[in-house]
């Protein structure tokens, strides 16, 4: 069940009825919350809510456990079993393939021949997500950065929540849980901003990021033996924009749609594509996730505290590890390798350079955003590409490919450069402001013409209902 599909429209309006107009209490609404999200994430594939509640329950007591001693050898076996359990639970769904694959070809370095079992093994949708929601839990009680949740509903309710069950936001759970312990209904303004955040995010997945992006990015990406360097540059941007669209577009309308319930999600995205520096992309892209591996990563690692060697390893250490979380293959330790050299190089250049005040000219600043678009871009062909050959083929046709080759029609070309301008000029513009505060500066009469718009549009749209990028995460 994805937001983008009739099915989701129908589970959702059922839910806002039986929540809004049947009388009951705060914890039977909780309750019936609770099941649908159940019933949400069953959609997929029913068994694996055996897991989700699992990892739950184990959470749930270990926090508990944790609070009830002041014993730092027992409270320590207690953190222990939450990281052993849920890391060997994503370990095993998320990486078993991927170790045995490597396994295989270390082997085969030293002469021995090993044919693993094929890994039939289905990866449970939204698992690296649902870890992290759960794992946070169970370290900011270990650290006493809050108390445990009394009720096992209200700590299900936070885990299984189905707006961002899926594809995040990553919430913690000290800003939801308080959220859980009086009833909450969403006032006419939340329900409007609410359903007007669900319209724009689903016109950003259903059209810009499907019908305008998708279909070059795939053009490009399905045929790069022969990409030229324009096709190979149109087909990347194409992607860049294919992934905001999509992504920002499941975020936007998981915060809508937990409004519309009277609940407040974190942003997730900041206009991203208007970043001045690779730190500066890292505050706007996937909020919730760079803000995690900062807290629970990097922090304890170390930080910067312990001199710019060590926060050179720690940046790179947390970045490796940030692109392993997107998905078990080297294409994705490479993407992150390259995000963790981008900031390490950006940091020594901020010490020996950073006070210059050329860097705070206007028409340095927007020079600095394009170079930093520019290079997430050459990031993002490890992403897109099916294999490291693939992301090799593409790159080098980016850097030195034959302009004589083309494979994307110039109407195709068109669209992906006049987006792309339009896209980045826009995140630029606002880099300063949120998606809330752009809007307010849309005048009251041109709002509803542009919602009509946009739900027109969508309507409009046929094809295959795609699943967000991030599933498969």
């Amino acid at each position: 069940m994805v937001f983008n599909s009739l099915t989701f429209g129908v589970f959702f309006l059922s839910v806002l009825g039986l929540y809004y107009l049947v009388p009951m209490s705060w914890r039977a609404r909780k309750a019936s919350l609770l099941i649908a999200s159940y019933v949400f994430y069953a959609a997929w594939n029913p068994p694996f809510v055996l897991l989700l509640m699992g990892s739950t329950v184990v959470d749930w007591w270990v926090a508990a456990r944790m609070a009830a001693t002041t014993q730092v050898a027992r409270r320590r076996a207690l953190l222990l079993i939450s990281l052993v359990f849920n890391l060997g639970v994503l370990a095993f769904f998320k990486y078993g393939g991927f170790l045995l694959d490597n396994f295989e070809h270390l082997v085969a370095l030293f002469g021995v021949r090993y044919q693993p079992p094929a890994w039939t093994i289905i990866l449970p949708i939204g698992i690296s997500f649902y870890t992290f929601l759960t794992l946070s839990y169970t370290i900011d009680v270990y650290y006493r950065e809050m108390e445990p949740v009394d009720s096992l509903l209200d700590y299900a309710f936070f885990i299984t929540f189905f707006p961002h069950l899926v594809s995040g936001p990553i919430i913690r759970a000290r800003s939801f849980l308080p959220q859980c312990a009086t009833p909450r209904r969403a006032s006419a303004d939340q329900m409007g901003w609410g359903l007007t955040l669900m319209t724009i995010g689903l016109f950003e997945k259903i059209f810009l990021a499907d019908a305008l992006m998708a279909p070059a990015a795939d053009l490009v990406y399905h045929s790069v033996a022969k990409a030229g360097f324009f096709d190979a540059w149109l087909g990347t941007l194409a992607f860049s924009a294919q992934i905001f669209f999509d992504f920002a577009g499941y975020s936007t309308c998981a915060i809508g749609a937990a409004l519309c319930l009277g609940f407040v999600l974190t942003d997730n995205f900041r206009f991203p594509y208007g970043a001045i520096g690779f730190s500066d992309f890292w505050r706007r892209w996937h909020m919730s996730l760079s803000t995690w591996l900062r807290d629970y990563l990097y922090v304890p690692l170390g930080g910067n505290r312990k001199g710019p060697r060590r926060t050179q390893v720690n940046l790179m250490l947390t970045m490796l590890l940030g692109g392993l979380w997107h998905g078990a293959a080297w294409r994705f330790v490479i993407w992150g390798g390259m995000h963790g050299s981008y900031l390490v190089i950006e940091r020594s250049a901020r010490a020996k350079w950073g006070a210059l005040r050329a860097w705070r000219s206007r028409w340095v600043r927007p020079a600095l955003a394009l170079a930093t678009y520019g290079l997430v871009c050459l990031t993002w062909v490890f992403f897109r590409a099916t294999s490291l050959a693939d992301a090799g083929r593409v790159t080098r046709a980016m850097l030195a490919g034959r302009s004589d080759q083309h494979l994307l029609v110039r109407a195709d070309r068109a669209v992906v450069v006049l987006v792309t301008v339009l896209l980045v000029g826009t995140h630029f513009a606002l880099r300063d402001t949120t998606l809330e505060d752009a809007w307010r500066r849309v005048p009251v009469w041109v709002r509803p013409v542009v919602l009509a718009s946009m739900i027109l549009t969508i309507s409009l749209i046929t094809g295959d209902e795609r699943a967000f990028i991030y599933f498969q995460f």
